[in-house]
């Protein structure tokens, strides 16, 4: 059993650096301890917020959002974070699906949403006394956070994470990743989403590290600058590809970092090999979801494969099901739908238990709905979504594999495949293709370029050039917008 979350601040000496913003403003764990009390007292006696109650928070990025969290950590309230992206209508929906005890907004909002919900802003919370103490009873399997999936299909559904989720991913990742309190996170990441949330600041905690607290709008430039003052990088693709946009970015501007990570969307193997021709640093991969945390990682020590998340993390098993069959896939390579099974696992749907049982298998394993295999090393590669497997003719085609081969022409920056209906095959396979900087291709030379490398039925019909792929706020692409979008390309 882990150590619970509450505890992580009571192993850290208070002097210890634990924060400084890009304006160089400077707060100590004694700080974040003093700061995260004053806010959990203010919500429990303010504002009635006890254990298990759901704390909604739609705020800007800053160190005092950072101590809210912590503070409904050691509350032991339920955070619910909510993209500041989002309309008043979209955040209607997701407070009226969590039933907040209290929402934490920016000051303009409080009037739009004061009628209906009991709203507060940090500021306020901040006042409140010293004399906080954390509930003795809380248990491992209390829910921590409810974090609403990116909702590409259909409305978002509130992953419930408890304690014991947060803080077994939080020190496996610590461990895997040689965290020690000498470590600097550049963090650069939203705090709406697990990624930023809890990759990022519990692996700080559960170490006793320290952060650069940056604002969530990404400036390579600065990043590049701040590198000498940092040793731990996380980022999604797009922050890879706008890194190498600079030309500050090279082996003397990374020498003082130890680690760079990617994570919440596929990194392309280019991407991988021309960072580390210019740094030296080879990107360690990862695999994780909202509703399981961090599955998979490439090893700190060892071969990180580009295109690869990399065999699963201690303590987390991941198998390969042959849907139709129903039966686990043995042989190296075969492909199928990913399953997830340990201690990350979250404990299901807010309010939904018909979906989740649905999303569970009769022995406890969750499905993922991503397509991969896992090689003759135990490394685990992603192929695609379910959803976005394309059935063209009757035949299966994995658009990983095809944009891997479109991806591979000099002067593609980056490629979607995707299906959308069509008379003859059920679904036409269709490409999205964005290139490089000054590159001249038509659709007619990408796809004689690659006609000799894929099967008949994998070609795409069409190769659609776009100026960038559309993509949700932590930078997957979008299919479902690629797919209605074109839903008529075909229809003669």
């Amino acid at each position: 059993m882990s150590v619970d979350p509450s505890e992580w601040l009571t192993r850290v000496p208070p002097e210890r650096l634990f924060l400084v913003t890009q304006d160089g403003r400077r707060f100590t764990y004694g700080d974040l301890l003093d700061s995260s009390g004053r806010i959990a007292s203010a919500l429990l006696r303010g504002y009635g917020v006890r254990p298990g109650e759901r704390v909604a928070v739609r705020i800007e990025k800053s160190p005092e959002s950072v101590f809210l969290y912590v503070a409904c950590l050691r509350l032991g309230a339920a955070f619910v974070p909510v993209n500041t992206a989002y309309s008043i209508a979209e955040v209607d929906y997701f407070l009226s699906d969590a039933q907040p005890q209290a929402v934490v907004v920016e000051d303009a909002e409080v009037p739009v949403l004061q009628t209906r919900w009991e709203v507060v802003t940090l500021a306020e919370l901040l006042n409140g006394d010293r004399s906080f103490a954390p509930p003795s009873d809380l248990r491992p399997d209390s829910i921590a956070a409810i974090v609403y999936t990116s909702g590409t299909t259909g409305r978002s559904k509130g992953a419930m994470l408890t304690r014991e989720n947060l803080a077994s991913n939080a020190e496996t990742l610590a461990s895997a990743w040689r965290f020690t309190s000498d470590d600097v996170l550049l963090h650069v990441l939203p705090l709406f989403h697990v990624h930023g949330l809890f990759a990022a600041i519990n692996t700080v905690l559960a170490s006793g590290s320290s952060m650069i607290l940056l604002p969530s709008r990404f400036d390579a430039a600065d990043a590049v600058r701040r590198f000498g003052e940092a040793t731990v990088f996380m980022g999604v693709p797009t922050h890879y590809t706008r890194l190498l946009q600079e030309e500050g970015l090279n082996r003397e501007s990374t020498a003082h970092m130890r680690l760079f990570v990617s994570g919440s969307a596929p990194l392309l193997a280019e991407t991988h090999q021309e960072f580390s021709r210019r740094t030296g640093h080879h990107i360690l991969e990862r695999y994780g979801m909202t509703e399981t945390l961090m599955n998979t990682s490439n090893p700190y020590e060892g071969a990180r494969v580009p295109g690869s998340v990399g065999p699963p993390l201690p303590g987390v098993e991941v198998r390969v099901i042959n849907a139709e069959a129903g039966q686990v896939q043995t042989s190296p390579d075969a492909i199928g739908t990913l399953e997830i099974r340990g201690p990350n696992v979250f404990a299901g749907y807010w309010q939904a238990p018909e979906k989740t049982a649905q999303e569970f298998t009769s022995d406890g394993w969750f499905k993922t709905g991503d397509l991969g295999r896992i090689d003759s090393n135990g490394y685990v590669h992603i192929v695609g979504r379910v959803k976005d497997l394309v059935i063209s003719g009757g035949y299966n085609v994995y658009p990983k594999e095809v944009e891997s081969e479109l991806d591979a022409i000099p002067g593609v920056l980056e490629s979607a495949v995707f299906g959308v209906p069509h008379p003859d095959f059920g679904e036409g396979v269709t490409a999205a293709v964005v290139l490089r900087k000054g590159a001249q291709l038509t659709e007619g030379e990408m796809l004689e370029a690659v006609r000799s490398r894929l099967a008949r039925y994998k070609l795409p019909k069409r190769i659609l050039l776009m100026s960038e792929l559309p993509r949700n706020t932590m930078g997957k692409v979008q299919k479902n917008v690629l797919r209605a979008t074109n839903d008529s390309l075909y229809v003669k």
